[in-house]
């Protein structure tokens, strides 16, 4: 079930949607703000996580190998 932006074509406001199905068409959508269904779906870029945590990249230990190792 993914989640679309929408911006109805009648107010203007951008609204998010959760759609059931890929067969509902955008004219489908109903605005919440206005109540038309005169939405048009928008370009979004997705939502990304990598990794295990939301540390910063600048926060997270260094890579380095430790001093003492088999390999200094």
């Amino acid at each position: 079930m993914p989640m679309y932006d929408y911006q109805c074509r009648h107010c203007e406001h951008c609204f998010e949607e959760l759609v059931f199905s890929s067969s509902v068409a955008d004219e489908e959508i109903k605005c919440p703000n206005c109540g038309h269904l005169d939405a048009q779906r928008q370009l979004s870029a997705p939502a990304v996580a990598l990794g295990h945590s939301f540390e910063p990249a600048c926060q997270k230990p260094s890579c380095a190998t430790p001093a003492g190792s088999a390999y200094t």
